[in-house]
């Protein structure tokens, strides 16, 4: 089930991806009751040298689709194909060939780095762990990593502490390059930092894409930054993709209600357009992922929803050439 139209330049396929984590009761038996339906049967593609970016609310299942695509998280059940190769089946020793190809920029940058390592050994883990490289070899790798991403080469021996929330980011941008992948998930890597310092990581890594021919997966909260920075973009909810289209097909012409309210809370900096800008407001809370509702999971909160809505699950179609839509109303 392809997402998109070139099938040649496809660098990773999704096929009805999930990902269920088990919810247990008790101590020693540990019983299954049921399962948190994070991912829910997805599919997509990423193009070679695209950013797709994957919005959504908190809780929508963003953050497990990345993780699970690079097998931080084992899926549950559908397919990640990587140029052609089927990911989700492969044993760990076959799947450690891949990792070098495949890394994650993570949300929190006071989180993610071992505050007891100096910078250079943070950079220079990942080139530890898969043997490249002599002492001095690494060294120089990291500082030149370092100078890529806009810091000293000569801050090697400094602590995580001793530097900014941005430039933090930065060294875990530096580990991200370390092996000179080819796709990089970028998990909310802004959503931590102030506004002023945002703009300049997310500048920083479209530079490194353009020098370096990256591909990312770009999941993020401000549906402002995610069109700067996307090529195409899928929304989320709930653990199901709802909508998914090139960047500015979808913020001009949003086909499914849930984008269209998505969008409707996002400010505009024109002030007559902003006098006439229609908020929709979603009734309800999000429904928990543990039981979501039948048929089509937006149904309790969507405002034109139907009886057929509530109890026949949305066919994943494409409306027109590349914007696909999970809604029988469209």
């Amino acid at each position: 089930m392809s997402s998109n139209g070139t099938d040649n330049n496809v660098l990773l396929r999704i096929e009805n991806l999930k990902k269920h984590f088990p919810i247990t009761r008790g101590l020693i038996l540990q019983r299954e009751v049921g399962a948190v339906k994070a991912v829910d049967g997805i599919s997509f593609d990423i193009v070679k040298g695209e950013t797709l970016g994957l919005v959504g609310e908190s809780g929508c299942g963003k953050s497990t689709t990345g993780r699970t695509i690079l097998r931080l998280h084992d899926p549950t059940d559908g397919k990640v194909f990587y140029r052609g190769e089927n990911l989700a089946d492969l044993p760990h020793d076959r799947m450690r060939r891949y990792r070098r190809d495949m890394q994650i920029i993570f949300q929190d940058p006071y989180a993610s780095l071992n505050p007891r390592m100096t910078v250079g050994n943070i950079v220079a883990e990942p080139l530890e762990v898969h043997g490249i490289g002599n002492a001095s070899e690494r060294r120089q790798r990291v500082q030149d990593l370092l100078a890529l991403v806009g810091l000293n080469p000569y801050f090697i021996n400094r602590y995580p502490h001793e530097f900014s929330g941005g430039q933090r980011q930065r060294i875990g941008v530096a580990r991200a390059l370390a092996l000179e992948p080819e796709f990089i998930v970028c998990d909310e890597p802004i959503s931590a930092l102030d506004v002023s310092i945002q703009a300049q990581v997310v500048n920083l890594l479209q530079e490194l894409q353009t020098k370096l021919g990256l591909t990312y997966l770009f999941i993020a909260h401000d549906l402002s930054m995610v069109r700067h920075i996307s090529d195409r973009v899928a929304v989320m909810y709930l653990g199901k993709i709802m909508e998914l289209a090139p960047r500015d097909e979808l913020y001009n012409d949003p086909l499914h209600p849930y984008t269209q309210a998505l969008l409707s809370a996002v400010p505009i900096p024109d002030p007559i357009k902003e006098r006439k800008r229609q908020r929709i407001i979603l009734e309800g809370d999000v429904p928990s992922p543990a039981n979501p509702p039948s048929g089509c999971q937006f149904h309790t909160r969507c405002p034109l929803a139907v009886e057929m809505c509530k109890n026949v699950v949305p066919e994943w179609r494409e409306v027109s050439p590349k914007h696909w839509v999970y809604c029988h109303l469209v």
